[in-house]
Parts: C-alpha cells; structure tokens; sequence
C-alpha cells in the first residue's frame, strides 16, 4: 500500500490514522453489535447513547452553556445560509407581528467569498431588507477580500433591533480570519454591537480549533465539520434555545414559510433524529471528538489554539522570506491573515505549477489555491494534536524555504 499523503486540502481535509482504523472497525460491527455503523437503525438504542455522546463532548469542549441547544443536520455551512434567515424572520415575526418587510433588518458583516454569498441568498429569499454592515472590499487597494475592518476607522454600521447580525469567522478561500485575541482592532468589534444583538457566526472553517469567542453571547453558531473534525455530511448548530421558535405560528403571522426540516424547532423537538441524520459522519466526529479528550481534557480548546498558531507562524515566516526575496507575494494584508488557511502567490509565469509539482513530488497534496481565487492557498486544517500534521507543516515550511533559495539563485 502506498504512503499516505500529507494532506493540505482544505475539506474534505486530513483525518488522524488512527480514527480511521476505529472508523474501519465501526464498519463492520459498530459498539460490538454485529452491524457496521454504515448499517445500524439511527433510532437503535446504541446510535441514539453515541449521538448523545458526541453532543456532550462538544458540549464540554467548547464550553456551551445550557442556554444553547447543540443540533446535528446536514446541508453543509451554504445551508444555513438560508435556514439562519428563515428561522430568525420567524423569531422576529413572532416577537415583532405587525412590521413590515423593510422593518425587518439583516446585518451582514462581509469579509470574503463565503459571507458574500450568505449576503445574497439573503437577498434572494426576501422577507426582510439586508444592511451590509461593512465590506472590506471598501478597505482594500485592489478592491478584494484582502483583509478585516478594523474598529478605529468607523467601519461597522449596525442597525437598530436587526433580524440578525452575520459574520463568517474565518473566511477559507480568500485567507482572512477575524483575530482571535479581543482587544485586537481586526477582532470581531463584539464591543459595539446593539443591546440583546442576535448574533450569528459561521465558523465552518475553524470549529473546534479553538475557543469561540462570547459563545454565549451569539444566537446561533454553525459549522460544516468536514474542515476540521469529521467526513463531509454533517453540520453542528449550536443555537440560543430563544431562537428555536414556532415557525408554522410564525407563518401564521405572515413570515416566510420554512421546510420542515430546516426548521430547528424540528431538530430540536426530535433530538436530531427526525430524519435518518448522516450517521457515518457523526460517527467520525464522534470518535475525533473523544480522541481530542483523551489527548487534552476538556481545556483542549486552548492546547489546540496555541498549536495552531505555532503552525501558521511557520507558514507566514516562510512566506515573508519568500516575498523579501521575490518568489512569494501574500494575498492577505499582515493583520488580517487566518491561522487556518495561507493564502499567496508564487510570483512569475508558470511558477506556481512548478511549485506545485515540487510538493506533489514531496507527497503533499491539496494545496493549489481555490478556483475562484487562482493562485495557491496552504490549508492547516489538520486537528493539531494529530502528529503527523505538524510533521507536514515542516515538510511544507522546508519546501518553502528551500524554492526560495533555489528560485533566488536562478534571478542572480
């Protein structure tokens, strides 16, 4: 069999060895059952005690309160896109019956090409009327998602009572991440929103790589895990449990109507379960989630923020070598750049395929830069406690180095 590759790529991404050992294990008999998780009822006694499991651990891991619900579905983070719109004009309607659709304010926080997007459906589905509350491109020489707003320089326009408040915590193809230290002018300015703020953070591409900052404090969290923590299948709501409302009175009262299972009173109501929900994907996540506690405790969360800072480092400090000398050029203004995902350039024609077959040539796959941005993008999604991602961050940083000088040789 041939040796794994060290994987970059951004999701699907990497998953440690030794869960997918366990994982090949629960295929062919699941909790010493006789039938493969892949083949055992979802309402089976044995599946609903894991899938109360993997919902405590998440629990204890990032430190959610009992005033948030944590929810398991499918559809991915462009999902919710539409859910968190619907559910909140139904939270709204039903608190505030009699406005009007342009009464009914969605704040949206832009800062690359995933929360643009969560903008437009938005706007497509109607309902209510959508204040964009900052757009870096508006910061940005070139006009891109180059970087994050700071607070100094009144870029955050928030509406009075709004539906909801939107912002993508780390943005995966463009490289940029609200800072994670508050006090930071990139930090998401969590100090200048509205009183009693409905506040929704999509963090699909750093769940569980650190604490969320105020979780407390935000209406609904959701992450697709396949950046992070499992196999593509499944997104985690994390949902104020205010916000889980009645939306057929809701609808009554004149807001949009919500596919049953969209709906998080109906997640909520039949404990995830109310459809066959993706069971090998929470599976997964479930056997990731219990290596994390064996490996740290549950104070992970911390352990897992510094190892992920250590490896990005590497990658930012290669990269500024590699622009000092002109081979590299960054994408990503130098106070906005995520710890999850490097985004750059490799400077002159058909460079970047010919670093790109240096790190194919080195084992290492997964690292050419999103469609829609071109250019190549270094993707630390890894669980940082799995060895063998830190070993592939050397191997990266190495080659990095290593082009350089070779690249720099050449130009003298």
């Amino acid at each position: 069999m041939p040796a794994r590759a060290l994987n970059f790529g951004a999701g699907p991404s990497a998953l440690p060895e030794s869960v997918l050992k366990q994982a090949g294990e629960g295929l062919l008999n699941f909790q010493d059952t006789g039938i493969g998780i892949a083949e055992i009822s979802h309402r089976s006694k044995e599946f609903k005690t894991y899938l109360q499991g993997v919902e405590s651990d998440i629990r204890k891991l990032l430190k959610v309160p009992n005033s948030h619900a944590i929810l398991f579905t499918q559809g991915g983070g462009s999902a919710q896109f539409s859910a968190v719109v619907l559910n909140m004009l139904a939270r709204h309607h039903e608190r505030y019956p009699v406005l009007e659709p342009e009464q009914r304010v969605m704040d949206y926080v832009i800062t690359g090409s995933w929360s643009d997007k969560a903008t437009k459906e938005a706007r497509r589905l109607g309902g209510g009327t959508v204040n964009v509350v900052a757009d870096s491109r508006k910061f940005s020489a070139q006009g891109k998602f180059d970087n994050i707003p700071s607070h100094k320089n009144d870029a955050y326009k928030f509406s009075k009572n709004p539906v909801l408040i939107y912002y993508c915590a780390n943005e995966t193809v463009d490289g940029v991440e609200f800072a994670r230290e508050e006090g930071n002018e990139t930090s998401f300015p969590f100090h200048l929103l509205p009183e009693d703020s409905p506040l929704v953070g999509d963090y699909s591409s750093s769940f569980m790589s650190h604490p969320i900052p105020r979780l407390q404090n935000h209406a609904i969290i959701y992450a697709g895990v396949q950046k992070n923590l499992g196999p593509a299948g499944l997104t985690v709501l994390i949902v104020r449990k205010d916000c889980i409302v009645d939306v057929d009175k809701a609808a009554q009262n004149g807001a949009i109507p919500i596919p049953l299972c969209t709906a998080y009173r109906t997640l909520a109501d039949h404990q995830s379960l109310y459809n066959t929900p993706p069971v090998l994907s929470i599976y997964i996540s479930g056997l990731v989630l219990r290596q994390m506690m064996l490996e740290f405790g549950e104070d992970a969360m911390e352990k897992y923020a510094a190892l992920s800072a250590s490896k990005s480092a590497k990658v930012y400090d290669a990269l500024k070598r590699g622009e000092q000398k002109g081979v590299f050029k960054s994408k990503v203004r130098d106070d906005s750049g995520s710890q999850m995902n490097v985004v750059f350039d490799v400077v002159g024609e058909g460079k970047l395929d010919q670093f790109i077959a240096g790190t194919e040539a080195r084992n290492m796959k997964g690292l050419r830069g999103h469609r829609s941005v071109g250019g190549r993008s270094t993707l630390c999604f890894h669980p940082t406690w799995w060895a063998n991602a830190l070993a592939g961050v050397r191997t990266l940083v190495d080659y990095m180095i290593e082009f350089v000088e070779a690249e720099s040789a050449v130009a003298q």
